[in-house]
């Protein structure tokens, strides 16, 4: 089951990646869940001024989405990290995403004292490769 959070992470990214709205369909797909499920969830993020969602045109982040996307991206990058750098997990996207809903913000900022994360953190992380590029990793892992 995907989270808010996951949600309003993959809408970012979306956006990132087609330089506007997030349509639904990419959504869903990003998600791995039915477009009906992405719409439900768009919805709900509708209706608590997280984002806007025009028929057609597609997901927009309002202000205080971004900020709550931006800290789910980092989150999920430390979550990341920890798991290449620390345990040398080799399918740490699998296990990042089976942790990411699991994992509040009190752990990842516990995590993140482990780590050695770079300060332009969530921006390091790249929305095509769906990975942070300052991973010292085989991206296709």
């Amino acid at each position: 089951m995907n989270t808010a959070n996951q949600y309003l992470k993959a809408i970012y990214l979306v956006q990132e990646i087609e330089n506007g709205p997030a349509s639904t369909g990419s959504i869903a797909e990003m998600l791995d869940v039915s477009p009906a499920s992405a719409n439900e969830m768009i919805g709900k993020l509708e209706d608590e001024s997280l984002c806007s969602h025009e028929k057609y045109k597609g997901v927009e982040l309002t202000d205080e989405g971004i900020v709550r996307a931006r800290d789910a991206l980092q989150n999920y990058c430390i979550i990341e990290r920890f798991l290449v750098e620390v345990l040398e997990v080799e399918d740490f996207r699998t296990e990042a995403r089976q942790l990411e809903p699991v994992i509040d913000e009190t752990v990842a900022e516990r995590l993140d004292t482990i780590i050695d994360r770079a300060p332009q953190c969530p921006d390091c992380f790249d929305a095509d490769s769906d990975v942070c590029e300052l991973l010292e990793c085989d991206p296709a892992d």
